[in-house]
């Protein structure tokens, strides 16, 4: 397995976050065929990295709102 080097990323949150801070994720794009995701309030923590698509059909199926959890 190789290491991947976060250190030079720009780590991007959703538009929706506020300045409060609130349970974010943030996202680096631009790393070939990954999709590195870490948490907002803790990125000392690592990251999470994502086959690019399977991460875009996990946000291709948020945005549809699939599945529907039960509330």
């Amino acid at each position: 397995m190789r290491a991947i080097d976060l250190s030079t990323v720009t780590w991007r949150k959703s538009s929706y976050s506020n300045q409060d801070g609130g349970n974010c994720v943030e996202v680096a794009p631009g790393v070939p065929s990954l999709v590195p995701v870490r948490d907002s309030k803790d990125p000392a923590r690592g990251a999470l990295l994502f086959a690019a698509p399977a991460w875009a059909a996990f946000v291709g199926g948020v945005r549809r709102e699939e599945p529907r959890w039960a509330a």
